[in-house]
């Protein structure tokens, strides 16, 4: 039997030691930023704390989905970029609703307001 060594999908598709170390370095810098912005109470609107709690979240799934899923715009027969599109779709819904259900507790929930 021949075995077809391509090199596009065998070493791009499993990544690199150094791949997962600066998905790793990138998760960890992406998590202390808005443990920072909480925990540290810094002097910035609370609105802009808001922005960068959800911005290092979303950037951090894309990381994920990057370093260690592997996903990059190099597509196979669409099926990569296709992972993509979906793969912002559910950021979209995930971000969107969360702020939506925070903002419903918050107005519901909170008494005396």
């Amino acid at each position: 039997m021949s075995h077809d060594t391509n090199s596009d999908t065998s070493v791009d598709s499993h990544g690199s030691y150094k791949s997962y170390l600066t998905g790793f370095l990138f998760s960890v810098v992406l998590t202390v930023i808005p443990f920072w912005v909480v925990l540290g109470k810094p002097d910035i609107p609370t609105g802009l704390k808001i922005a960068v709690i959800f911005g290092m979240g979303a950037v951090q799934i894309l990381v994920h989905v990057i370093y260690f899923l592997h996903v990059t715009v190099k597509a196979e027969q669409g099926w990569k970029l296709l992972s993509i599109v979906f793969t912002a779709v559910l950021l979209v819904i995930i971000l969107a609703g969360s702020i939506w259900v925070m903002y419903h507790l918050n107005t519901n929930m909170m008494p005396g307001m």
